[in-house]
C-alpha cells in the first residue's frame, strides 16, 4: 500500500495518509463477471489494475475507536456527514473496544474501566485495520479515567504508533478548538462522577486552561449516559455553568456518548459562548486535519467558522 503525506490542517504535522484505493482495486477471480455463472459476455472490463476508490470513501475513510457501549458518537457523526453535502465520500468504519462491566458506582469500578479499555484497545486496533482507515478518531474522553495530561497522552501516542495512522483525540481536538474560539475560562459538563470529573479538570489544567466550574451527572454505568435528556443537559449548562458569577468563555462537554450537537446550535446564541460537545469537535478537528475545510452546519460555532 502505497502512502500520501499532508500536513495537518490544525497540528502542522506531517500525516502519513495510506493509499487504501491502489490496484488491484477491486481484485476479480479468474471468470471476472458472471451471469448465471458463467462469463459475461460483451460486459467489458472492469480494470482492477487502474485501482477504483471505494464508492462511498472516495475521499477519506476514517477509523473510528469506541467503547462498545456508546450508542451516541457513531450517529452522531453520520448525523453531521450526511446532512453537510460537502463531505461526499468520507466514510466512517467503527470498531468496539470491550468492556464487558461498565459500572462506574465507585472508585474501583473506575480502575476497572481503565483496565478494560486499555487493555482491548489492541484487539479494537487489529480489526478496524481490516477496514484499511485512512485516519482514526479516538471515540473516548480517556480524561475521566487517567489523571493528567501526560497519563492520556501516553496510551494514545502508543495506538497512533501501533496502527501506523495518525488519530484525532479528545485532549488534541478540544485544545485546538479552546484556542481557536479564544477561550481560557472554561466549564465542564461530563456525565462523569466527582472522581472523573477531577481528573478531567485536572487534564484541562495541564493544557493551560482555567477550569472555573464541573457538573457532572454521575452515571452509573457508561451505557446509560446516552440517556441523559436534553433537557437536563441544557439545566446543568445554563444553571450551573454559564452564569454571570463563572464569567466563562465556553464549556466543553466531556464523553462522546452523550450527545450535544441540538444544544450546542439553541443554547450559543442565547449565551453568546462556545458550547463544545466533543464529539463535533472530533469530528471538526480530524477533518481540518486532512484539509477538508468547508464550514459545517448543524453543529456548532466551532465548525461553521473554523
Amino acid at each position: 500500500m502505497s502512502n500520501e503525506t499532508i500536513i495537518g490542517g490544525i497540528s502542522g504535522k506531517e500525516i502519513r495518509v495510506p493509499d487504501a484505493n491502489g490496484p488491484p482495486m477491486p481484485e476479480l477471480g479468474p471468470l471476472g463477471v458472471l451471469v448465471n455463472g458463467e462469463p459475461a459476455k460483451d460486459f467489458g472490463a472492469i480494470d482492477s489494475q487502474r485501482g477504483y476508490p471505494d464508492v462511498l470513501g472516495f475521499q477519506r475513510k476514517l477509523g473510528l475507536l469506541l467503547p462498545a457501549t456508546n450508542t451516541t458518537m457513531e450517529p452522531e457523526l453520520w448525523s453531521i456527514l450526511c446532512t453537510n453535502p460537502g463531505f461526499d465520500g468520507i466514510s466512517l468504519h467503527t470498531a468496539n473496544v470491550s468492556t464487558p462491566r461498565p459500572q462506574l458506582h465507585t472508585a474501583a469500578d473506575l480502575l476497572e474501566y481503565k483496565r478494560q479499555f486499555l487493555e482491548g484497545l489492541t484487539a479494537a486496533v487489529d480489526q478496524i485495520l481490516l477496514a484499511e482507515p485512512q485516519y482514526l478518531i479516538m471515540g473516548m474522553s480517556l480524561e475521566h479515567i487517567l489523571r493528567g495530561i501526560d497519563e492520556v497522552r501516553t496510551p494514545m501516542a502508543e495506538v497512533e504508533t501501533y496502527a501506523a495512522r495518525a488519530m484525532a483525540t479528545c485532549h488534541d481536538a478540544t485544545l485546538a478548538a479552546l484556542e481557536r474560539v479564544g477561550a481560557r475560562r472554561i466549564g465542564l459538563l461530563t456525565p462523569f462522577d466527582k472522581l472523573g470529573n477531577e481528573n478531567a479538570a485536572q487534564m484541562y489544567i495541564d493544557l493551560g486552561f482555567d477550569v472555573v466550574a464541573t457538573a457532572g451527572f454521575s452515571c452509573a454505568n457508561t451505557l446509560h449516559i446516552a440517556h441523559i435528556p436534553d433537557w437536563a443537559k441544557e439545566k446543568a449548562i445554563v444553571e450551573l455553568l454559564a452564569t454571570s458569577s463563572n464569567k466563562l468563555d465556553a464549556v466543553v462537554q466531556c464523553g462522546t456518548n452523550m450527545s450535544l450537537c441540538r444544544l450546542s446550535e439553541k443554547l450559543e446564541p442565547e449565551l453568546g459562548m462556545p458550547v463544545l460537545g466533543i464529539n463535533a469537535v472530533l469530528l471538526w478537528y480530524a477533518l481540518r486535519e486532512n484539509g477538508f475545510t468547508a464550514p459545517i452546519e448543524r453543529a456548532g460555532v466551532l465548525l461553521r467558522e473554523h
